[in-house]
């Protein structure tokens, strides 16, 4: 298994594109309509990520697969403050979106939000329309907690560092931009 490291994400994103074409790429992100792509992915993501710019890497590398993204942090109409109402957004938005996909940093497994999305997607999106972004601090080892196995997982290939695969629970495998389409 190759799980992404935070080198190899910023490798695929920034190293591909450019700076400057990533941070175009990451501010039309910000700035679309919901028409701006037939599917639609929900992030879900640590707030603590977007320090590391994790987040911003991750949005870059879907979008490069032609999809739009929906993620709370640039969403205007949620609360200043969390609340029953961002609650509710959050679930309006995670329905809506047809994947959903977790971005699986230490910080994000530990985020109580994080996980009651999880919970939330699992039960509208298990398991075609669900899956994990591991990313590893500096190596390739990413343990998680033992239920996110349960979870199709978003990892390179070992065989060619172009090539991102989705890998379900029971192995079968599917590339990136077809899963993202089925």
């Amino acid at each position: 298994m190759a799980i992404l490291t935070r080198t190899r994400l910023t490798a695929l994103t920034e190293g591909k594109l450019g700076t400057r074409l990533f941070s175009e790429v990451l501010n039309e992100s910000k700035r679309e309509t919901k028409t701006a792509a037939e599917v639609t992915v929900f992030l879900s993501h640590s707030h603590d990520d977007l320090e590391k710019i994790d987040v911003e890497k991750a949005i870059v590398l879907l979008r490069k697969a032609g999809v739009r993204v929906y993620i709370d942090s640039y969403d205007s109409s949620l609360p200043p403050f969390t609340s029953d109402e961002t609650a509710r957004k959050i679930k309006e938005q995670i329905k809506l979106n047809k994947k959903f996909i977790l971005v699986a940093t230490n910080k994000a497994i530990n985020s109580k939000w994080c996980n009651w999305e999880l919970g939330f997607g699992d039960a509208h999106k298990y398991i075609n329309h669900i899956a994990l972004i591991p990313i590893a601090d500096n190596s390739t080892s990413w343990n998680g907690s033992e239920y996110l196995r349960i979870y199709p997982r978003i990892e390179e290939s070992d065989y060619s560092a172009e090539y991102i695969k989705v890998i379900f629970p029971d192995k079968t495998e599917k590339s990136l931009i077809d899963w993202l389409k089925s």
